[in-house]
This record gives structure tokens, sequence and C-alpha cells, in this order.
């Protein structure tokens, strides 16, 4: 018999026992993950069902209210997470759960960019047989994750890995260690200070826009002091001069934030952070380390074209998900978001363009 259960406080480590053993694990589904995110406008909801008292699948669910046309959207960033009993008549139950919830709260449609990669054809017209649509694409909604990623296979040994980088990667590894660069484990908040500090300093650098700290503080009460998170340093000659943070769900560790000082950047600290976070990765017995975003491919003309590089140096594989699905509960409404978010990011083009003009001249 399926079952529909609203997930609060005190079924939390069912709900995270359950995410990091589904069959795509994702920190962004986590627990935790939502109660970061009700600090920054959103409401968080979770729902998981269950066939004679097993959980088969979950889902935690956004929900952000709508000026103007009303009502709100669920979003759920890299969901839902499935178990391996997941059957047929379990996902028709479920998703008729998420429509019945999602009406209840008054949205107008839930958002997914799931863990599906564009070879899994089957998984993606499974979803659209479901009622899911592609979204039209837009840069000013700030919940979609990276539609390209590069991932590395740690399954093999240190010694394979090494062997599978490219060999600048390997040579700027091997700098980084002869010249003394050393990294260490952020102990606390003061070393969080200072990887925020430094991640100020590389946001005015590269020109990208952070969250303040208390965002910060809030990653390390609910992740890193939990240790499913871990703050990574970089020292040189006694001194701090870059810094990461990766997170942990299941068989996966994925690398999320990171920070490099204006100072000593040729003795190659980001090489070395890389290669401590996939040790970590290993030593927890994961298979996958996700590097996170990157530009569709190495087009010398993309001003990302460097971050693309250094990750396809470490011998990861490109991939590529299917983006961003819509599943509509309101018709009108959902035209009108449509409507207004194509008009916002018209809007979007429109200052960015004007800022690049002011430049110029």
């Amino acid at each position: 018999m399926y079952k529909v259960h609203l997930i609060g406080e005190d079924k939390r480590e069912m709900y995270n026992r359950f995410v990091h053993s589904s069959l795509r694990p994702h920190f962004l589904q986590t627990y935790e993950w939502g109660e970061l995110k009700s600090s920054t406008g959103w409401q968080p909801l979770r729902l998981m069902v269950t066939r004679d008292d097993t959980p088969i699948a979950a889902i935690s669910l956004l929900q952000r209210k709508l000026p103007l046309i009303g009502g709100s959207i669920f979003y759920a960033p890299r969901g839902p997470v499935i178990g391996k009993d997941f059957d047929s008549k379990g996902e028709e139950f479920f998703w008729q759960e998420v429509k019945k919830l999602g009406r209840k709260q008054g949205a107008i449609l839930i958002k997914i960019d799931p863990d599906i990669t564009v070879q899994e054809r089957d998984a993606k017209a499974r979803l659209e047989d479901l009622g899911f649509r592609p979204a039209v694409s837009v840069g000013g909604f700030g919940g979609i994750q990276p539609r390209y990623v590069f991932r590395l296979d740690i399954s093999r040994t240190e010694d394979e890995l090494m062997a599978g980088m490219a060999s600048k990667t390997r040579y700027n590894l091997r700098l980084a260690i002869r010249k003394g660069v050393k990294v260490r484990r952020g102990e606390n908040k003061n070393d969080l200070r200072v990887f925020y500090d430094i991640l100020k300093e590389t946001a005015e650098r590269d020109r990208f826009l952070i969250r303040d700290y208390s965002y910060f503080e809030k990653i390390w009460d609910l992740f890193i002091a939990a240790d499913t998170a871990r703050l990574f340093l970089a020292e040189y000659q006694g001194k701090v001069i870059a810094g990461t943070i990766a997170f942990h769900c299941g068989n996966r560790v994925w690398y999320l934030y990171g920070a490099s000082s204006n100072q000593h950047r040729n003795v190659m600290p980001n090489y070395l952070l890389q290669w401590e976070m996939i040790r970590w990765a290993k030593s927890l017995n994961c298979t996958v380390y996700d590097m996170r975003g990157v530009p569709p491919s190495a087009d010398p003309n993309n001003p990302l074209a460097g971050l693309y590089r250094f990750k396809k140096g470490f011998g990861a594989d490109f991939t590529e998900f299917i983006g961003d699905y819509d599943l509509p509960f309101s018709t009108v409404r959902y035209f009108l978001w449509q409507w207004g978010m194509a008009a916002y990011e018209k809007y979007l083009n429109y200052v960015k363009h004007k800022q690049k003009g002011q430049e110029e001249h």
C-alpha cells in the first residue's frame, strides 16, 4: 500500500537516510538544504512516498510566492530522489500527491532540473509523458542548476587518477606540493571568515556576486558542523591563500565554492585543493566527484573558457543534463509566468548591454 508523508523535523533523519541511499543522491535534496534556503525567501516542503512502510521516492520542494500574478512556484533542485524499488504505479501515485500538494499550496507549477543526462532518453521521455515540458530558458531565475558540469569517476586508485590528468594539470599539482603549499581542513568559524574574505576578493576580481557572510555561517551550522560538507584551506608561507567548500551526499561529492587570493597565485593552490577534495571523496567511499558548472564548450571567446580547461584537466567527463522542466498546475497563470519571465530576461539583457556600453565609453 502506498502512503504519502509530509516530512517535518521529527522525520529529518529518516528522510536524509533515504536521500543518501537513493539512486541519484544529491545534497540539494537533503533536509538541510531546504533549511538553508528558508533564509533566502523560500519555504521548504518535503514529501515522501512509502510502499508497505518502505520509502520509494521523496522530494524537497522550495516554494516562493509570486508578485503580481499571485500564487507561488515549487522548485525541486535536482529532484526528485528515487529508491531502487520505485515502480510505475508508485511513480504515478507520487506525482499525483505532488500535484495535490501544489494545488493546496496555490502553486502554479513545479520546476525541476533533474539529475538526468541528455543520453538518458527514456527518462526524459517519461517526464514528458507525465506532463512535464521543457522550460523556457530564463537567466533571471536564480534556482536553476548548471546544465553542463564535469564529473570524475573516482572509483580508480589515486595513481590511476593522477595518470588520467592532463600533463599540465599534473605538473601544476606537483608544483604546488614542491613549493610548499599545504591544504588543511577548516576547523572553526574563524577559518570560515578567512575563507569568506578571500571569496570577496575573488568576487571583486572576477566580477560576480556572492551572498552575505550569514549565509555561509548557516552552511557551516547545517553542513560543515555535521561533516556533510568540508571547508578546505590552502596555506603558503603561513598564510591562507585559497579555499574551497565541498558537499557530500551518498556516493558523491560536489565542489561548490572556490576562492583564491590575488597573491601567490603562481604556486597553484587551486590544483592541490581539487586533489585534496578528491582524496576526501575517496575516503568516504564515493565513486563520483562532481566539479559543477562549466560553459558548454571550450570556446576561447567565452570568458569562462579557462574554467572549462581547468576542470577538464583533471580527467573528468563533460556531462550535459536535460535542463529544467516545468509541470504546470494552472494553464492561464503558467502562461502569465512565462510571459513575465521572458520580459524580465529581456530587461536583464538590456541592463547588461547598457552597462557594457558605459564601460566601453
